[in-house]
């Protein structure tokens, strides 16, 4: 069975699982390396299962057992490292002194491509569609996805009013979200391991009939689950820390398309709000000093 089948087949059952499946799924998903690597033992203690949970989850998804079910992950781990070398194989040494770029660039750039693999363009413009018919928007993005959120909201505010950012040192922020009622919308942006004040956000107003856009890593992540759009993006990394640029590309190419939709409203509050910008001098526009004759 080729991988992307193996996917398929837990967002199809995603629902019909019980939540000690369902998180066996979850860290399935997102750790397809993990899983063609370790032992089922190693495995079920990094998602937080019993070794017997990720039996019944193979059953579940009509597999033999975890061997059966991780032989998909195995295979397109193999196909990886004979294309381009991974740590672990003797093709790693091609990168041994080249410096962090060089190993970094290559997956930044598959998140990058996953934009547009992971969200078509009706997503896109739905997405956008909500945004602009939304009386406000509020984002929302807590720890590393802070910065995420910050940019969608400065260049949303651009391109149409009644944007903010939830965020407060005093931690008053809870209440620009109680402020929110059905003709708002909330962009929630989080990637695993998911920010639970982020989730019980979403959560919360979607049960008081607020529209949520949720960017994040995963369909079947908990924040997907409280959305009513949907936008994915990448995070894989060499490194340590998830990568960022899956979900600035999205951010990108979200408001690229705010703005196409706009129309003439657009176009002049961004020609209102240059003006602006112009008459108070914020950008640099001086000459540079000509350097002293020596």
């Amino acid at each position: 069975m080729p991988y992307r089948l193996l996917v398929q087949q837990l967002d199809s059952r995603f629902a019909s699982l019980s939540p000690e499946l369902q998180r066996a799924a979850r860290w399935v998903r997102e750790h397809p390396a993990e899983l063609g690597l370790q032992s089922m033992r190693q495995s079920a203690r990094a998602a937080g299962v019993s070794p017997a949970t990720m039996t019944r989850l193979a059953q579940a998804l009509d597999f033999s057992g975890f061997d059966a079910m991780r032989r998909p992950a195995m295979a397109a781990l193999a196909r990886s490292a004979g294309k381009a070398g991974v740590p672990g194989t003797d093709t790693s040494t091609e990168l041994a002194g080249t410096g962090p770029a060089s190993v970094l660039q290559p997956a930044q750039a598959a998140n990058v491509t996953s934009v547009l693999a992971r969200n078509p363009a009706a997503q896109l413009l739905a997405a956008a569609r909500t945004i602009l018919a939304a009386r406000q928007v509020l984002f929302l993005g807590l720890r590393a996805s802070f910065g995420i959120a910050h940019h969608l909201r400065y260049t949303c505010d651009w391109l149409r009013p009644g944007t903010a950012l939830a965020t407060d040192p005093g931690g008053a922020w809870a209440d620009q979200l109680a402020e929110l009622g059905s003709s708002d919308l909330l962009v929630a942006i989080s990637q695993a391991p998911y920010t639970v004040q982020t989730v019980q956000a979403a959560q919360q107003q979607r049960a008081r009939g607020v529209r949520v856009l949720a960017l994040t890593d995963n369909p079947l992540s908990p924040l997907a689950r409280e959305a009513t759009n949907v936008l994915l993006f990448d995070t894989a990394s060499p490194s340590f820390f998830l990568s960022q640029v899956g979900a600035q590309a999205l951010s990108e190419a979200l408001m690229a398309t705010v703005a196409e939709q706009g129309g003439p409203a657009v176009l002049q509050r961004l020609a209102e709000r240059q003006r602006r910008l112009q008459a108070a001098q914020v950008y640099w526009d001086k000459p540079a000093r000509q350097a002293a004759n020596v």
